[in-house]
């Protein structure tokens, strides 16, 4: 079983990298770019023989306590199969 966690900047919070890309961007070319937002994923790889909802729970508890900082950022799960 696979996941996928999404984090990104909260809305709020100034993001430097994603204005640099968007500066970037705009240095190109690229003219229709109205915002840029940097994250990371962290791709998990899960043991079999955890059911569906366990693993859910364990997953949204690693990010809470470790992957995402959640003063300043949002987290997203995807499942992958």
């Amino acid at each position: 079983m696979r996941a996928r966690v999404l984090i990104v900047p909260r809305p709020e919070v100034l993001d430097p990298q994603g204005r640099a890309v968007a500066h970037a961007l705009a240095g190109l070319g690229f003219a229709g770019v109205r915002d840029v937002r940097v994250g990371r994923i962290v791709y998990l790889t899960l043991d079999d023989g955890l059911g569906r909802a366990d693993a859910a729970r364990e997953v949204e508890r690693m990010a809470k306590e470790l992957l995402a900082n959640l003063i300043v950022e949002d987290f997203t799960i995807e499942w992958m199969d």
